[in-house]
């Protein structure tokens, strides 16, 4: 009498562990794009709060502040977003303007795209080293 159960061989595993591989191999790029991505538009949307609530302040104080406990912003430990992944900062503000600064804080391909953003008080928004860090979705 045959014993009708059959084991899996040792090609048949490497096969699945091959394709596994390979589908492995094609999404970790794009999950670690997508990563980057959602950390960008946390630097940016933070530095667009802070502008608004910097007009918001200026309205009612005629002098733009560096203390975001003054303007209501509420961040992370140690003024980092929530992933802890930019440090956000006004280094800068009196009653002519204000600078606020977001600084990436890990050493990983993202510092060689999007290291810092910056907005000032006219709305100017700039990045580095990529100058095109606000508009850049991918």
């Amino acid at each position: 009498m045959r014993n009708s159960m059959r084991g899996v061989s040792l090609l048949e595993l490497m096969i699945v562990v091959v394709i596994i591989g390979v589908m492995a191999s094609i999404a970790y790029p794009s999950y670690r794009d997508y990563a980057a991505r959602a950390k960008r538009n946390e630097a940016r949307n933070g530095l667009l709060q802070i502008a608004n609530l910097q007009e918001r302040f200026y309205l009612q104080n005629n002098t733009y502040t560096t203390d975001m406990t003054n303007l209501g912003f509420a961040l992370a430990s140690d003024n980092h977003t929530d992933t802890g992944s930019y440090n956000i900062d006004v280094p800068q503000a009196d009653a002519n303007g204000f600078t606020a600064i977001g600084t990436y804080l890990n050493g990983d391909l993202e510092a060689t795209r999007c290291l810092t953003f910056q907005i000032d008080g006219t709305g100017t928004r700039t990045s580095a080293p990529d100058a095109d860090c606000w508009v850049k979705t991918r």
